[in-house]
């Protein structure tokens, strides 16, 4: 699980502004540990926004967060949770792309009562 401290703004701005020509379609894939940096420091941010152990948020390879107040699991797979790939989680986080649109698409898989993340969605606009 990744750390759920609190992550530097600008540090954030700036691992999402090296990926963000990647996620408009104008350049390339990142490397692997931009993507990661990326990846990390948006779910360390939503933990941090949304603090609590209910919701349990997935994108591998990379991390784990859990979020949300509620209920908390202790014990095997927690009843709410959210899973997606890098690059849907990178274009939610930056509200390239809204939750109900990656939802319905299937882009996002979101089981349980509090698994919906639209309100704390996006984390940072460029």
């Amino acid at each position: 699980m990744a750390s759920s401290r609190s992550v530097d703004p600008a540090e954030l701005r700036a691992a999402i502004t090296a990926i963000s020509p990647w996620l408009s379609g104008s350049g390339a894939e990142p490397a692997r540990p931009e993507l990661a940096a990326a990846v990390r420091l948006s779910l360390r941010t939503l933990a941090s926004d949304a603090p609590g152990k209910s919701v349990e948020v997935r994108v591998p390879p990379f991390a784990a967060v859990q979020c949300v107040e509620g209920l908390r699991h202790t014990r095997g797979t927690p009843p709410n949770i959210v899973e997606t790939d890098p690059r849907t989680w990178l274009e939610l986080a930056t509200g390239r792309l809204a939750w109900a649109d990656a939802v319905e698409s299937g882009r996002v898989t979101a089981s349980g009562t509090r698994a919906d993340l639209d309100h704390w969605l996006p984390l940072v606009r460029l």
